[in-house]
């Protein structure tokens, strides 16, 4: 059954917030520039997957990494 997982590929996004911006200034961008959002830092997050959004959830801390807490399904699945 293991196997069958990992022959299964899915594109994971997560929405920490949105912005505006003429794309004269999106080119003009480089190597750690610090594009300002929207978003605060305890507003929940989207999460989507292959581009569909399945739950909210919140940025963590998990040592030195940064996790996502998934709070709140927002899809209903059903097993087949």
């Amino acid at each position: 059954m293991s196997q069958a997982i990992d022959d299964v590929s899915m594109e994971l996004t997560v929405v920490l917030g949105q912005t505006m911006m003429p794309i004269r200034h999106l080119l003009k961008l480089g190597r750690g520039a610090v594009i300002e959002l929207d978003g605060h830092q305890d507003q929940p997050v989207q999460i989507y997957a292959n581009g569909e959004m399945i739950a909210k959830g919140e940025i963590m801390m998990a040592g030195e990494n940064i996790a996502v807490n998934i709070t709140k399904s927002v899809k209903n699945y059903q097993r087949t």
